[in-house]
């Protein structure tokens, strides 16, 4: 059984609602801040008080926090595969795997990014939305690799920033259909919504500036594999251009890939991954360079392309 714990709330949390001072005291979620709360596990000088209320230096808090299993529950999802490749009081860098979304959205009822990061227990920065807490830039579900997440307020304001001025150096691995020509170049062009289907986007005449570089760094029989870096990030960008350029992502078939092909390599999505994330760290400057390593279905097909070799 968990023993409550006592102290003063210190002088630097004053003025902040209670159920951010608790997040920020003890590492945990807003959300499982405000569920102790609601439940009676918390007094505030001798009071049940609310979660809105706000805290004042000095005054005495008591506390009963349960097993971090027990506060994972709301919500309830656990996202499987979902690993932290880099971590600190500042920022997290997942792995993310395929089949999560960032966060909750109209129309998708799958696991995010941001559940996952709560039913750990981290504590995420509570600006923004409150469904995107943290989340600074996003990826497809069905694109993996590397993502950070904001902890700090001081984190999600500096990261947003540098997403927004494209100073964040961010690598993708793309296995495209056939072999591009030339093999490196710039695809600028513009994106926007397809203008026949709500699920899709294309190059349009008028639509949001888009500019995309690529590199081939492998040629297969069928296939090749390109380093592939954004200057911009609209939604879908890297697969519309590579499709505008009649090579879409090996297993894209929204975007036009050969269904034989993808049944071939063993591909139920776009052979897409985030490989390597690099920012200067928001609270000391540091550079921070993370790499995410190929997941086994996209690793598998590039062994059947090899294997033909």
């Amino acid at each position: 059984m968990a023993e409550p714990r006592m102290m003063p709330v210190p002088d630097g949390l004053e003025g902040l609602r209670l159920d951010v001072a608790i997040s920020r005291l003890f590492g945990l979620s807003r959300s499982a801040a405000a569920t102790l709360i609601d439940d009676g596990a918390v007094t505030l000088d001798g009071g049940i008080p609310a979660r809105s209320e706000r805290v004042h230096g000095g005054s005495w808090l008591e506390i009963t926090i349960p097993e971090l299993v027990d506060l994972a529950k709301a919500p309830p999802m656990v996202v499987n595969g979902l690993k932290i490749l880099y971590q600190d009081d500042d920022i997290v860098v997942v792995d993310k795997p395929v089949g999560v979304a960032a966060h909750p959205s109209i129309g998708w009822e799958g696991p995010t990014v941001v559940q996952g990061l709560a039913a750990m227990g981290l504590r995420m920065s509570t600006s923004g939305a409150a469904e995107r807490q943290g989340i600074v830039h996003r990826l497809d579900a069905g694109t993996t690799g590397a993502m950070v997440v904001a902890k700090s307020e001081l984190a999600y304001t500096v990261l947003k920033r540098a997403f927004k001025e494209r100073t964040v150096e961010k690598l993708y691995s793309a296995l495209v259909q056939g072999h591009p020509d030339p093999s490196s170049g710039t695809i600028d062009a513009p994106i926007d919504r397809h203008p026949s289907s709500d699920w899709k986007f294309a190059v349009v005449a008028g639509g949001r500036p888009s500019v995309t570089h690529y590199e081939t760094v492998e040629a297969y029989r069928a296939a090749s594999l390109l380093d592939v870096r954004l200057e911009t990030g609209r939604t879908h960008q890297i697969r519309v251009h590579l499709a505008a350029l009649r090579h879409p992502c090996c297993g894209d078939t929204l975007y036009g890939a050969d269904p034989v092909l993808s049944r071939k390599l063993g591909l139920a999505r776009q052979w897409l991954h985030a490989r390597s994330l690099g920012f200067h760290h928001p609270a000391t400057g540091e550079w921070i360079q993370v790499v995410s390593p190929f997941p086994d279905d996209l690793q598998h097909a590039l062994d059947v392309l090899d294997a033909e070799s």
